[in-house]
């Protein structure tokens, strides 16, 4: 990868806030020490940040620019389903069409920092089932992660979109590497014969390696090595080539042997079955559940042990802007 990739959202973010009048703009930029960079969650409550119902059409356009160059393709087919989905669950839950608990137009953008490749920044995308972390520094983009997308429903089972399922590729291919495990592989991978209520790391600061670890990597024959590395590709694959490449490199660095499957729940595909797995390694978790609304909701995230808002690197760069702002006081 090379050095200062990323540089292209910065302009992005730049006409995304030069787009917004004065009241908007106080809305949507923090500093970028600012703790709101950290008050992640992807349940519907109070946020920060303006939302699509406050843009005009040009601030539309540039925000969601904005969004569709920070993903990969996959990212933004996923993100912009989810969104939709809103919809969907209005009418599932029988609500009326100006209802603001479940509206596709409640997600917030938030600008942390100046956008700029001399300068560190950062911006998130945030509303129900969706909370997009992007850091930046120096004109590389460093940090993708906390990064959480979910479906509620998981499978659509009425209406115009019937059978719709946004994170299809996540729970089948979750479910091909499961079935392809022997009997006492299985006795390794499961942990539990119920599933957790939600995803363990929840919306922590900081992520945490979780135990117990499941089978790992090494213990699986080639075939089942390559469904493991095509379910992880499902995920990272929502970043961009580029940043894809970077995560990639990593585990090769690494090493795929730093791997690990879990399970816990029912191994049965299909609704009404509750069942959740993570993989881990090379300091990445990936944690699926479904269990919530008879199993058919669906929550999936990527956090990064060492990396998350930028980690280490963004950490140091904290310290010296203090340090320098202590000595200039």
């Amino acid at each position: 990868m090379s050095p200062g990739y990323g540089q292209h959202l910065a302009p992005l973010a730049t006409d995304f806030i030069q787009s917004l009048d004065k009241e908007l703009k106080n809305q949507a930029c923090f500093p970028f020490d600012h703790q709101e960079r950290f008050n992640w969650h992807f349940v519907p409550r109070e946020r920060k940040g303006p939302t699509f119902h406050d843009f005009n059409e040009q601030q539309k356009a540039a925000a969601l620019t904005l969004m569709r160059a920070s993903l990969g393709e996959a990212g933004k087919t996923r993100a912009e389903a989810i969104i939709e989905l809103e919809n969907v669950l209005r009418e599932v839950e029988n609500r009326p069409s100006d209802d603001s608990y479940r509206d596709p137009l409640n997600y917030h953008f938030s600008i942390f920092g100046s956008p700029d490749k001399s300068n560190d920044w950062g911006w998130r995308l945030e509303g129900h089932h969706l909370s997009l972390n992007f850091s930046s520094s120096k004109g590389t983009l460093v940090s993708t992660t906390p990064s959480f997308m979910g479906a509620n429903p998981g499978i659509v089972l009425s209406g115009p979109q019937m059978d719709r399922q946004v994170l299809a590729e996540e729970t089948n291919q979750g479910f091909a590497l499961l079935a392809s495990l022997t009997e006492s592989q299985k006795k390794i991978a499961k942990f539990s014969n119920e599933a957790p209520f939600d995803i363990i790391t929840s919306n922590d600061r900081k992520a945490s390696e979780l135990e117990p670890k499941g089978l790992s990597f090494s213990s699986l024959n080639t075939e089942q090595q390559t469904l493991f590395k095509n379910l992880v590709q499902v995920y990272l694959s929502r970043n961009t080539a580029e940043y894809l490449k970077k995560l990639m490199d990593r585990i090769n660095r690494i090493g795929w042997d730093s791997f690990s499957f879990a399970w816990a729940g029912s191994e049965i595909n299909q609704v009404g079955e509750p069942h959740y797995y993570r993989i881990q390694g090379a300091d990445l978790i990936i944690e699926y559940d479904n269990i919530q609304n008879n199993a058919n909701h669906v929550h999936t995230v990527i956090r990064d042990l060492q990396n998350d808002f930028g980690g280490d690197l963004l950490q140091a760069h904290y310290q010296l802007d203090h340090a320098a702002s202590t000595l200039s006081d």
